[in-house]
């Protein structure tokens, strides 16, 4: 068959995992911007997604109902992290099904007309086939596109996988929810396999993802040996100044984690902090308080590593005090890198049914903003987020002058997020019948 996988934008590592399974049998093309003479000459189309805006993207949109009108015969499907909430997949965009979960297993099958692992319209009626098990990650070589040496994510040219799954609970996050709770890893010898065909791609840097770098083999604890072995190996390819262990939860880094880190990447790791009130890390089910956060901080500061922190502004239950406290937190921590995001109510998320069920008129996403900044026209969420950047720029261990071009950025970043936010919001409401938790 010929197949293109669609993965807007940003080559995603699962998307080129499955073109690579796919592509030892069919002809398969994966791309990132939209090619409707590829699309035409082919007999399924996979989109894989990674955002819930995708969903309701009118180039999105455009792309299906212009292969569904020209070639009725083409498949459509839609695969990725979306695939968690098919229900409005299938009524926002005509495909022929969603793909559910993870694709390595189910996709070949799938793409030859079986119902395993698809969720799907019989009528008015949606059919869900979820996966009977979860693939083994020791997969072939992903499908690596020619240019993938052109992206930048985050600063690096792609994202790796060691393994799947996470330990926490945290309401706001889909990851438990997709990849499950159990940790499964991939064979150390296999990522320095695939970090050497990225090399040759022309590949410079790679990050490696996961949700938490050091739960790389985890059983019952850390295997701190494991993950001393898989950091090793990948730097001796790709040069511990090309390679990046960001994403980690402060419960589970240590001396030794951090040592690791400095010795074989970049030297920096990034805290999911996401508040500085207690009451807030609770209501988000964090699993951690600020005083074991900073502690993080201190330890990582210690070690010679550069921290970055995550912070979620707009959380329902957030207060003015709330809200205060994280930039008391800030001042304290002095954090070399800072990101602020507005929560985000991701569908089949303890966060998402927490959002259908407080009043619009209550939720800072939609308040309207009275306090220093009502002259821009701001919601509360949207305020929080403006400010919480500007605070955070002074407080950082290397502050910037804050000057006109960064505040109209920040300004125009608290905007933007504050309306993604608005129709995501709008979107789960409508239906919310499904994801009332």
């Amino acid at each position: 068959m010929k197949i293109t996988i669609y993965s807007p934008n940003v080559y995603t590592y699962g998307a080129m995992v499955v073109g690579g399974i796919l592509n030892e049998k069919h002809n398969v093309h994966l791309i990132r911007k939209p090619n409707n003479a590829l699309f035409l000459k082919s007999d399924v189309v996979i989109l894989s997604l990674y955002s819930t805006l995708q969903i309701i993207d009118e180039n999105i949109k455009n792309i299906v109902n212009f292969i569904k009108n020209r070639k009725k015969k083409t498949k459509v499907y839609v695969a990725g992290c979306v695939s968690t909430y098919p229900e409005i997949i299938l009524n926002e965009l005509n495909v022929d099904g969603v793909i559910v979960g993870e694709g390595e297993l189910t996709t070949p099958n799938i793409i030859e007309g079986d119902k395993g692992g698809l969720a799907y319209k019989d009528g008015d009626e949606i059919i869900i086939n979820y996966p009977k098990e979860r693939p083994d990650l020791n997969h072939p070589m992903p499908l690596i596109p020619k240019d993938i040496a052109n992206q930048n994510i985050r600063g690096a040219n792609v994202y790796i996988e060691t393994h799947r799954g996470c330990l926490g609970n945290c309401t706001f996050c889909q990851v438990p929810k997709f990849f499950g709770k159990e940790i499964r890893s991939r064979d150390v010898d296999l990522v320095v396999e695939e970090v050497k065909k990225f090399k040759k791609r022309g590949v410079k840097r790679i990050a490696i993802s996961g949700g938490t770098g050091s739960l790389y083999n985890f059983k019952k604890s850390i295997n701190r040996d494991k993950f001393y072995e898989l950091l090793e190996k990948i730097s001796s390819v790709i040069g511990k100044d090309n390679l990046s262990v960001p994403d980690m939860r402060v419960d589970y880094v240590d001396e030794d984690i951090l040592e690791a880190i400095k010795n074989y990447t970049i030297g920096w790791v990034f805290y999911g902090i996401e508040s500085g009130s207690d009451d807030i890390l609770r209501d988000m089910k964090k699993g951690v308080n600020t005083k074991k956060i900073m502690d993080a901080i201190k330890l990582a500061k210690d070690c010679d590593i550069k921290v970055g922190g995550s912070f979620i502004v707009g959380y329902p239950t957030e207060t003015e005090m709330d809200y205060l406290l994280t930039k008391d937190f800030i001042v304290d921590a002095e954090l070399d890198d800072i990101f602020v995001s507005i929560a985000e109510p991701i569908p089949t998320t303890e966060l998402c049914s927490l959002v259908l069920k407080t009043p619009k008129e209550k939720n800072p996403t939609f308040m309207k903003h009275n306090g220093e900044y009502r002259h821009l026209n701001l919601t509360e969420s949207e305020a929080r987020c403006f400010d919480l950047l500007i605070h955070a720029e002074m407080w950082k261990s290397n502050p910037k002058l804050m000057t006109k071009q960064l505040y109209a950025i920040y300004l125009n970043e608290a905007k933007t997020q504050g309306k993604d936010i608005r129709k995501i919001t709008e979107l789960i409401f409508k239906y919310k019948d499904y994801y009332i938790i």
